[in-house]
């Protein structure tokens, strides 16, 4: 089964507004480097529902998605 996890983020703005996430804050106070942002569109989470920018990251070495569904961060997690 997968839930929805809301995360805290850092992100960097560009001159242009456009969002870099570079780092992620798990709910036990864990945080992660956003290695690379390896893609970024519209997308739904088929497996935790909601909807929102997907941005592909690499994390540890591994690629995980990451959704923004203003004004919140999530990413799909085990239950």
């Amino acid at each position: 089964m997968v839930r929805k996890v809301n995360v805290e983020v850092d992100v960097h703005f560009d001159v242009d507004g456009n969002m870099q996430p570079t780092a992620i804050k798990w709910e036990d106070g864990r945080v992660f480097s956003v290695d690379r942002v390896l893609d970024v569109r519209q997308a739904a989470s088929l497996k935790a529902g909601g909807q929102g920018i997907r941005y592909l990251c690499r994390i540890l070495g591994k690629q995980t998605y990451l959704w923004f569904e203003n004004p919140n961060w999530f990413v799909e997690g085990k239950q």
